[in-house]
């Protein structure tokens, strides 16, 4: 890839607003559109942990990588550049997501895929993933993973991280405000809460049997956002998004106004204004016997 489409690449999608479809197991239910414009707006803060986990892929030359729920690329360009020689592609249930990384990323390949029943066409060196497994359901993530190692190269590794903060502050205010307004009826129908993910005893305990070596920690993050406000943005963009996408216009404003004043009950702020924003992380390195 040449050097300059990668360096272009956070600048073309930021710049670019996009809207996407979840499709099926690969997204949490109950959601609407994807916006990558809303996404980007912690575009380092978000990849980052994409860096965090290759850092710790102990493969030296691989020739085959898929990004799974590669999102509008911005994980698939870190592989990118790691690894210039190979070949990498990326698969998500967004078409417009894949729209927008095979415009940002033009040599590289993308497709539309739903985790639910995706397999690779054939064996591959490295699956990579940024935090896409929570969006699936607790009962589907494991049979996808094992699925998943199958159609690895023995050798071959599986790689992810998702976000561990079912009980941090941020999200048990999603749940609190959820319980109480005029939206409460409707939310309760629904359900929106992701739940929390497996843990590292029933991963390892689940994968270890097709793998030579599994690799679990976790990495708590410090987030410094702009105030309050700055923990809305960012978990309007991911995990806030089946709590507010099935309300109303006002209903949704009312919504956030209520898990803002929560948030301030919460989060203390920095001397500076800012806030902390504490953002666990799992992180797994698996590799195929």
């Amino acid at each position: 890839m040449a050097s300059r489409q990668l360096a272009s690449f956070s600048k073309t999608l930021i710049n670019r607003t996009m809207a996407t479809q979840a499709a099926g197991k690969g997204r949490a239910a109950n959601t609407k559109d994807w916006s990558a414009a809303q996404y980007l707006k912690f575009a380092e803060q978000r990849t980052r942990p994409s860096r965090d986990l290759l850092a710790q892929i102990p493969l030296a030359t691989p020739n085959s990588i898929i990004d799974i729920g590669c999102g509008p690329g911005n994980s698939t360009e870190v592989l990118a550049k790691q690894w210039p020689d190979a070949q990498i592609s990326g698969i998500d249930s967004s078409p417009n997501m894949i729209e927008t990384a095979r415009k940002a990323l033009p040599n590289l390949q993308f497709a539309v895929a739903d985790l639910s029943d995706y397999t690779p066409e054939g064996p591959v060196d490295l699956l990579f993933s940024n935090a896409v497994y929570q969006w699936i359901n607790f009962e589907d993530r494991i049979p996808i993973m094992k699925r998943l190692i199958e159609s690895l190269k023995p050798g071959g590794v599986f790689a992810f991280q998702v976000p561990d903060n079912f009980t941090e502050k941020s999200h048990e205010a999603m749940r609190a405000v959820a319980e109480n307004g005029p939206w409460s009826a409707t939310l309760s129908q629904l359900k929106p809460s992701l739940g929390p993910f497996q843990t590292p005893f029933e991963l390892y305990n689940e994968l270890k049997p097709l793998c030579s070596s599994v690799d679990i920690w976790h990495t708590n993050y410090q987030h410094p956002l702009e105030g309050h406000e700055g923990i809305v943005e960012w978990v309007k963009g991911t995990g806030l998004r089946p709590f507010i996408d099935p309300l109303s216009a006002e209903q949704r404003e009312g919504f956030l106004a209520a898990y803002l004043e929560k948030l301030k009950e919460l989060y203390p702020s920095c001397n500076d204004g800012s806030v902390l924003l504490r953002y666990p992380r799992l992180f797994l390195v698996a590799v195929r016997a």
